[in-house]
């Protein structure tokens, strides 16, 4: 954070009036702070929610956004019964904030939830659901950690929950991981993403370029210089001033439509992906 925090205050000095990036939260949080003192707004790649906050941007799909989108679909679907599965970590504790938040604006009451510490406590967990599984009590299970979503998977099957029975949903953290898409046990779960057409459209120039594939963030650094460089923006009195940051209709970038809220996180246009043979196909397009 140290780091942070000195490249922050050397681009203060030198009249930065707006700050892209750093990628985690703590050094988001860090440089956030230097900028916040010296007036310079700044847009960070975390997908961590709590490193938002006034005048600190994130430019990442978070998970108030993933949960409401899914939530909604399951939502059509006529399913009820929803459970969550979360690391105690700190970006677990906060997809479990997010989960239960839009939970209950969709109108849900959670089933259960339940955390864990460890990868060896996942059979205990699926000992603990599997009774609420059998009586229809729960028919939706969020599972968003990447790591571990596989062994759930592969438990559950074991406990003989049949294919179908539960609709496992994931997390934008699943696109493009191989044990995800290679899963068996994870075949009709669904996860939400950013539509892939933008990073399509880089692809080729990338490859050109620097002659390798592009990095999974590499739309979000496209999208944070468009920003950068948006007249309205930069030529305002102040510069990326927060009325027109947070505007309500937001902005078209390389991962699609997406709007910044006043206390800095930004909500995107996510499509619905299921896993099936062969990988990921879309299953609903883009939708807030």
């Amino acid at each position: 954070m140290q780091g942070a925090t000195a490249a922050a205050s050397a681009a203060a000095s030198e009249g930065a009036r707006l700050i892209l990036g750093p990628l985690r939260a703590d050094q988001v949080t860090a440089v956030g702070a230097v900028a916040r003192s010296s007036g310079i707004p700044v847009i960070g790649f975390s997908n961590n929610p709590t490193a938002a906050g006034p005048g600190v941007y994130l430019l990442s799909v978070l998970p108030d956004m993933e949960m409401k989108r899914s939530l909604n679909w399951i939502k059509t679907q006529g399913r009820r019964g929803i459970a969550g599965i979360f690391p105690a970590t700190d970006f677990g504790q906060a997809q479990e904030a997010a989960f239960r938040q839009q939970a209950a604006i969709a109108s849900f009451a959670p089933s259960a939830v339940y955390t864990f510490s460890s990868s060896g406590e996942a059979q205990q967990i699926v000992n603990q659901a599997l009774p609420q599984i059998q009586n229809g009590m729960i028919d939706t299970i969020f599972i968003p950690d990447r790591a571990t979503a596989p062994s759930f998977g592969v438990l559950l099957a074991q406990a003989g929950v049949k294919p179908g029975a539960v609709q496992i949903v994931g997390s934008a953290d699943w696109e493009g991981d191989p044990a995800i898409a290679n899963a068996p046990q994870l075949a009709g779960a669904i996860y939400p993403a950013v539509d892939p057409a933008g990073m399509a459209a880089i692809g080729a120039d990338y490859q050109r370029q620097f002659g390798g594939a592009p990095h999974a963030l590499a739309t979000i650094a496209y999208t944070a210089t468009i920003l950068a460089n948006v007249n309205t923006l930069s030529m305002a009195n102040p510069p990326y001033n927060p009325a027109l940051m947070s505007s309500a209709t937001g902005f078209n970038g390389r991962d699609g439509a997406f709007r910044f809220l006043v206390n800095g996180r930004a909500e995107y246009a996510l499509v619905l992906k299921r896993i099936a043979p062969g990988g990921a196909q879309v299953l609903e397009g883009a939708k807030l």
